[in-house]
């Protein structure tokens, strides 16, 4: 039988403590769980952003696997703490929105706040409900524990607004939501998007922080030194690179920047 998975997707950081003992509790209720670090360095209190960042990564996770999710600004508040079964896989999380992409595209089976006292360590800090709430709650869900089991079932779970992509009069409005390590300038817009602009496969070019990019390319190596080429990345969605440099630095932009595809 497989070990259960556990994965872990925070705005703690790696310098502090908060991530690794949230593992040491996830352990010793559940000794056989396979702990896995989505990222522990999404920025401080972005809820929009971990929830993009989450959807990018779940399906790629065997069937069954837990996601204890906590960017959470809201701690000690009373929000609510969250369990939700999507079907394949299960979440664990603040009711702040933060798995609202996820729900969006993979509506619940059940949801359910976390009220069961049992499953929550015996002193829960107003600080750290990472460590005392969810880590425990998707421990208990490791080991076999029905979600259910977790508290009542709610359905006015909170969904925040996620800015959508347009499409009209021949154009494509979007912006920039990701900005990665190697400042590779991600955007919502999407191939299936890009493709419905121009479906007999008329070449594209991307305007953003005024500078307009004309050169698809379908892989990193083929951007020329000094150039800004617009590509289609892992998650298939539009972003601009530069040969072994900061597209965002390049472009002078930062997350929440306009994107617009325009037939080039």
């Amino acid at each position: 039988m497989a070990k259960p998975i556990v994965a872990f997707l925070s705005d703690f950081g790696t310098r502090d403590h908060y991530a690794g003992v949230m593992k040491g509790v996830v352990l010793t209720i559940c000794p056989d769980a396979v702990l896995v670090d989505l990222s522990h360095d999404l920025p401080a209190h972005d809820i929009p952003f971990a929830s993009l960042e989450l959807a990018a990564t779940y399906k790629y996770f065997p069937v069954g696997t837990i996601f204890v999710v906590v960017v959470d600004p809201g701690v000690g508040s009373a929000r609510r703490g969250i369990a939700a079964d999507v079907g394949d896989w299960k979440f664990v999380a603040p009711d702040n929105g933060v798995l609202t992409s996820v729900l969006q595209e993979a509506p619940p089976k059940k949801v359910v706040e976390l009220t069961e006292r049992r499953y929550a360590r015996p002193t829960v800090s107003r600080t750290f409900e990472g460590r005392d709430r969810f880590a425990p709650a998707g421990a208990w869900l490791a080991k076999g524990i029905q979600l259910s089991a977790l508290g009542r079932p709610v359905t006015d779970y909170v969904q925040i607004p996620l800015v959508q992509p347009t499409v009209e009069q021949g154009h494509i409005s979007g912006e920039v939501v990701r900005i990665d390590r190697f400042g590779n300038v991600v955007t919502n817009i999407d191939r299936k998007l890009c493709e419905r602009l121009s479906p007999a496969g008329e070449p594209l070019a991307i305007v953003i922080g005024g500078f307009t990019v004309a050169r698809f390319v379908s892989t990193f190596s083929e951007i020329a030194a000094g150039e800004v080429c617009a590509l289609y990345g892992s998650t298939d969605h539009l972003e601009c690179a530069a040969h072994a440099a900061s597209a965002a630095e390049v472009l002078g932009v930062a997350v929440g920047a306009k994107a617009l595809v325009q037939r080039a």
